[in-house]
């Protein structure tokens, strides 16, 4: 899209950082019609095309009827009302029969518009909302790194439904509209001759003006859809992060940057609602004064007998009828506008392409009885580099020489690492060292830069995500829960066979969770948006049970009991050190007191791990291993006083 359409970049309402609505993915993108921007929409609106072409080919046949009633009258004062002079009234009550049998037509017609019409407009968003948010599903995580929820939301949301107004009424009016103008048009030059003409001619302003307005309107419209978008970002931001606004006391500030893009937003809508007005005006006015210069020229003709009464009343008849369509141009032309720039917002995520895909075909697996993929688990890393941005390759075997020359240090740069079967391993480095990268290649929530990561020897990106999200289950120190119950949420990635009670049982025990059953409705409780009502602890062993109801074979633990104390954290560690057994493991260390699960210990140091060993091997032999452990015993010591 121009640079135009896009909201210039502010800072953020409270962090006071510059953000942009726009996150470059359409940057450079060429300017397409707005034809070729619904064309987009075509499978999906290709199922219910006969329905919508039905209510269209009804309402052209209520606004034909709608003409035919002047050409009615033509002939009423024409002939008819000479005919009622001399007594004779059968023709007046046949015009009457047939004026009223048309406009009777003419309803039956707008009501089965209707009826063909709102139904599939309903169907069409449900389907767009469903293609976008399964899309949205399958990006991989650093595009929602990158893009603000509220712009998701809004064009999950209000941008649809515009399009299902647009659908279910906007382009119907628009093509029976215009084609009421051009039949309309051809039907006063058959009746009135040179008044015809001069009221066509009255319509080349009304063409210029709307071209132009068109030009306008459209980027006003995208700025308008974006700053709504940004204006959602903020509310998402500020309900999830009440906790902090009202602990800080920065409820004020928050509503201060809140308002100036509730103004900017405002202004925005102000500027497309005048210039909407003053095309309203202009296309209401023009068609007015010509036909009031069209009145005193036709009068002059019938006084010269160049022109029947009958016609001449047909013709303003027919005009009255003309003139609403016209009027209406404005009206349509910014619906189909903002319509347009609703399928540019939806298609430009939809036009995103994944960069963590599915392979065209994928390894194939040993599985049991059941069906479900089985493994024994070893995990390998072989020469991984990782580094942000877009210098991913997809060939396997792309050599950490051939990134070398990119320039600055990846932030993997060359990480080789075997983790037995069965093996429980700690990764342990500074801050800012990798680990959880590291650990997020596992699951492919991100692929490798180069080199691989393979399970049994098989490159993870070999397989099907579905086949190696079964065999690995992740906890993560930020633990994310859903607006569900405690039991959606603890066996949200358990296999079939295994959401029994006692399964669930099995997970809360290990992650000490029982405090759900002191919950209102125990375990189908719904515990609220994200969990929030919880506690950061509680969270946590939630997260915990959740990855090992999944029954996983590898399983990737990121400092998930951070916030639990002392105790709780000895009791969850001793559980799990029974319950992974037999399970590989990967443990992001960042406390001494995570170590306490591993087998081995692999030390990330400089983008690569500098050494692998049992803990007191290391501590004895390895300086950057002793200097790590000391930093997270500070950090440990702390947090506990805190606590």
């Amino acid at each position: 899209m121009p640079t135009s359409d896009r909201p210039a970049d502010r800072p953020h309402p409270r962090t006071g950082t510059r953000t942009g609505t726009r996150t470059g993915s359409d940057a450079g993108a060429p300017v397409v019609s707005t034809l070729a921007s619904f064309r987009r929409l075509m499978p999906v609106v290709r199922p219910v095309l006969p329905r919508l072409v039905a209510g269209m080919l009804c309402a052209l046949g209520a606004s034909l009827a709608a003409l035919a009633v002047p050409q009615v009258l033509e002939h009423l004062v024409d002939a008819t009302l000479l005919d009622a002079r001399t007594g004779d009234r059968s023709g007046l009550w046949r015009a009457v029969a047939v004026v009223v049998g048309l406009g009777v037509l003419e309803a039956v017609l707008i009501f089965a518009r209707r009826a063909f019409i709102l139904v599939p407009g309903t169907h069409v968003e449900a389907r767009l909302r469903r293609r976008l948010f399964e899309h949205l599903q399958d990006l991989p995580v650093s595009f929602h790194d990158r893009w603000p929820g509220g712009q998701l939301l809004s064009r999950a949301m209000s941008d649809l439904g515009l399009l299902r107004r647009w659908l279910s009424f906007g382009i119907v009016m628009l093509v029976v509209n215009t084609t009421t103008i051009l039949v309309g048009a051809a039907l006063m030059i058959s009746l009135g001759g040179p008044l015809g003409v001069l009221y066509l001619l009255g319509a080349v302003p009304v063409v210029v003006l709307s071209f132009r307005f068109s030009r306008r309107y459209r980027v006003i419209s995208r700025r308008s859809q974006d700053q709504a978008g940004d204006l959602a970002t903020t509310v998402e931001e500020s309900v999830h992060g009440i906790r902090v606004l009202k602990a800080f006391g920065r409820g004020g500030h928050a509503l201060e940057g809140f308002a100036q893009q509730a103004d900017t937003l405002r202004s925005t809508e102000l500027h497309k609602a005048r210039a909407l007005a003053a095309i309203s005006f202009s296309l209401s006015t023009i068609p007015e004064v010509v036909l009031g210069v069209c009145l005193f020229w036709g009068v002059f003709r019938v006084a010269q007998g160049d022109i029947d009464v009958g016609a001449l009343v047909a013709f303003f008849a027919t005009a009255s009828v003309v003139n609403a369509p016209v009027e209406q141009v404005g009206q349509l032309l910014s619906m189909t506008l903002t319509a347009r720039t609703a399928v540019d917002r939806h298609v430009e995520v939809l036009d995103t392409a994944n960069d963590v895909a599915d392979p065209t075909e994928p390894a194939p697996l040993p599985r049991d009885a059941d069906g479900r993929v089985t493994a024994r688990g070893a995990l390998t890393f072989c020469g991984v580099h990782f580094a942000h941005g877009d210098r991913r390759s997809g060939d396997h075997a792309e050599s950490a020489d051939a990134l070398g020359a990119a320039g600055a240090r990846d932030v993997l740069d060359g990480v080789d690492l075997d983790v037995r079967a069965g093996e429980t391993m700690a990764l342990v480095g500074l801050t800012g060292s990798g680990k959880t990268t590291l650990a997020m290649l596992v699951p492919r929530l991100t692929d490798v830069t180069a080199g691989s990561v393979r399970i049994d020897g098989v490159d993870v990106r070999d397989m099907a995500r579905s086949d190696l999200r079964s065999l690995v289950a992740v906890a993560f120190e930020d633990a994310t829960l859903f607006s569900d119950t405690v039991r959606a949420n603890v066996l949200l990635g358990a296999p079939p066979s295994a959401r029994t009670d006692a399964d669930l049982d099995r997970a809360l025990t290990v992650a000490q969770a029982g405090f759900v059953h002191d919950l209102p409705q125990g375990v189908e409780t719904q515990i609220g948006e994200e969990g929030l009502a919880l506690s950061g602890g509680q969270r946590q062993r939630l997260a915990v049970a959740r990855a090992i109801a999944a029954r996983p074979r590898v399983l990737v633990l990121d400092d998930p009991l951070s916030a639990l104390d002392v105790s709780t954290e000895e009791l969850v560690t001793q559980a799990l050190r029974q319950e992974v057994e037999g399970t590989t493991t990967l443990v992001v260390a960042h406390r001494p007191s995570t170590v306490a699960l591993a087998d081995r210990v692999a030390v990330l140091q400089d983008g690569r791990i500098s050494a692998v060993g049992t803990h007191p091997e290391l501590f004895a032999t390895h300086d950057h291993y002793r200097h790590v452990i000391s930093s997270l015993e500070e950090s440990e010591q702390m947090a506990r006083v805190q606590r």
